[in-house]
C-alpha cells in the first residue's frame, strides 16, 4: 500500500472543483494550482559554520537535500568575495510539497506566538505569494536544545493562477490562514 498525501487528495476532490465554480473556468486546465514551494534562508559571511547549521535544519524540515546559493559579486563592505557560500535554498514539488505545505499549516502554524493569521499583501501580481518566518523552532523537526542561532526562512509559493485573486483563493482553500481585513 503506498502512501498518499491528504491535501493532494483534497486538491483533486474538493479544491479545484470549488475554484472551477467559484471562477467559472471552462476547461479544467484554466484550474490554478499550486506549481513548487520555494523555502530559502540567507545566512551571510559571519560565519562558515552557519551554513551547515542552516542545511543541516532546511534537510530536517524539508525532508530534501537543500543546496548552497554563492553570491555573484564582490561586495567590499560586506567583506564579501564573488563565490561565497551566503544562503540555502530548497525546492518542493509533487507529494513533498504538498507534504510540506500539509505540516506548515497543521503543526508549525499554530505554533507561532500570538498567531492572528498571515498578512496577505505578500502576492506580488503575477499569482505568486512569498512569506517570511522569523524563527525556524516553530517546526517540530528543530530539537531546541540544539539550535545555535534563530533564523528565518523566506517561502515562496509559485502557482499557475494568472491574478492575485485566483491564488489567494487557491491558498485559502488549501489551509493558508489568511488574516482578515
Amino acid at each position: 500500500m503506498s502512501y498518499i498525501v491528504r491535501l493532494k487528495e483534497e486538491y483533486k476532490s474538493k479544491v479545484a472543483l470549488a475554484l472551477k465554480e467559484e471562477f467559472n473556468y471552462d476547461n479544467t486546465m484554466q484550474i490554478p494550482k499550486l506549481t513548487k514551494i520555494v523555502f530559502s534562508s540567507g545566512v551571510g559571511v559571519s560565519d562558515k559554520k552557519l551554513i551547515d547549521y542552516a542545511l543541516d535544519e532546511l534537510k530536517k524540515i524539508t525532508g530534501q537535500q537543500p543546496v548552497v546559493c554563492l553570491s555573484k559579486k564582490d561586495v567590499a563592505s560586506f567583506k564579501l568575495r564573488k563565490g561565497m557560500p551566503i544562503g540555502v535554498k530548497v525546492t518542493l514539488r509533487g507529494d513533498r510539497m504538498y507534504d510540506f505545505l500539509d505540516r506548515l499549516v497543521t503543526v508549525a502554524l499554530p505554533r507561532v506566538r500570538d498567531f492572528q493569521g498571515i498578512k496577505s499583501t505578500g502576492f506580488d501580481g503575477r499569482g505568486n505569494f512569498s512569506m517570511g518566518i522569523t524563527e525556524q523552532i516553530i517546526f517540530p523537526e528543530i530539537d531546541i536544545d540544539k539550535i545555535n542561532k534563530i533564523s528565518g526562512f523566506n517561502i515562496t509559493f509559485v502557482t499557475t493562477a494568472n491574478t492575485d485573486v485566483e491564488s489567494k483563493s487557491l491558498l485559502t482553500h488549501l489551509g493558508l490562514p489568511f488574516k482578515k481585513n
